[in-house]
């Protein structure tokens, strides 16, 4: 948008940005912020470090894992701990599921993880470098499943082409969800978005191993409730 092009507001306005979270801030127990003084020095990450060095933030050379949205972080956690020839990035803007993570990444001693406590969108535009991601990880996002809400999901074109560019090439951004409509919805906008292809022989794909299965989605299967897995790749 040009400057021509801005509308006029009132001095001190700005365009208010949608968002695809609502800030949920509970508070946080005695272990969750005594594992935020202690870890985050070496564990945080801030937004306004600008740009990241990945192999000075690690220590090394590694495949990264980024994941958007974590929760309380002990799928994340866990993922990390299985997989330590990996680095493991974690984006969550709420601030008792940060210190969950980080109290459960102490408890299983886990090296390889770092954490936001930030908006995703502005971290890939801000601070992950360009076609250095393995995988980036999107799991049970809010589904926004009223209409009116549609444009507050986070699976939207210019998210996707953030995605995309962040990605290595053959690198995957995995999705899931337990929304079947939310599901389709990321599959018709994947499908349509240049640069991926889809991994699965149609559609969807089988929840992989490296992704745990979290208790709630286990109640979910018992119930008959469905989970619904999408890995594509970058292919340019």
């Amino acid at each position: 948008m040009t400057e021509e092009q801005k509308p006029d507001l009132p001095e001190g306005k700005r365009i208010r940005k949608i968002r695809s979270y609502v800030k949920r801030e509970g508070r946080m127990t005695k272990g969750q912020a005594r594992a935020m003084e202690v870890y985050w020095p070496t564990m945080g990450l801030e937004h306004d470090m600008g740009r990241l060095d990945l192999t000075q933030v690690f220590g090394r050379e590694a495949p990264v894992v980024l994941e958007i949205g974590f929760g309380m972080g002990k799928s994340l956690v866990e993922m990390a701990a299985a997989e330590p020839e990996k680095d493991f990035i974690g984006i969550e803007v709420h601030g008792p599921g940060v210190g969950a993570c980080l109290m459960y990444a102490e408890e299983l001693g886990v090296k390889n993880l770092r954490v936001f406590e930030h908006d995703a969108v502005e971290i890939l535009a801000d601070c992950i470098p360009d076609a250095s991601l393995d995988r980036v990880q999107l799991y049970f996002p809010d589904p926004w499943h009223k209409k009116r809400h549609h444009k507050r999901r986070i699976v939207q074109p210019e998210f996707i082409e953030s995605v995309r560019n962040k990605l290595k090439m053959g690198g995957v951004f995995h999705m899931a969800t337990d929304w079947e409509h939310y599901a389709e919805h990321m599959l018709e906008e994947m499908s349509e978005a240049p640069g991926f292809t889809n991994t699965a022989e149609k559609d969807f794909v089988p929840r992989p191993d490296f992704r745990p299965l979290t208790k709630f989605e286990a109640r979910g299967q018992r119930l008959g409730h469905g989970v619904w897995d999408l890995i594509f790749a970058r292919n340019k």
